[in-house]
């Protein structure tokens, strides 16, 4: 018998854990490499976002039949 897989966790639930973590208990060097990443991810959506736009609009374009 298989066992059930782990619920799938919320969109968005890791960004909220992150914002709720303590980060007094980093040292310096520490909250600068979380803010190197932090601004990765940052780039990383942007992308994702801008890719999604183009995608979007070539669809409006290709069904707007010249409206």
């Amino acid at each position: 018998m298989e066992e059930p897989a782990p619920p799938r966790s919320l969109r968005g639930a890791s960004l909220e854990e992150a914002m709720r973590e303590d980060l007094e208990v980093y040292a310096v060097d520490e909250l600068t490499e979380r803010i190197a990443r932090l601004e990765g991810e940052i780039e990383r959506t942007r992308r994702v976002r801008e890719r999604k736009r183009s995608g979007r609009s070539a669809a409006d374009a290709l069904f707007s039949f010249g409206s």
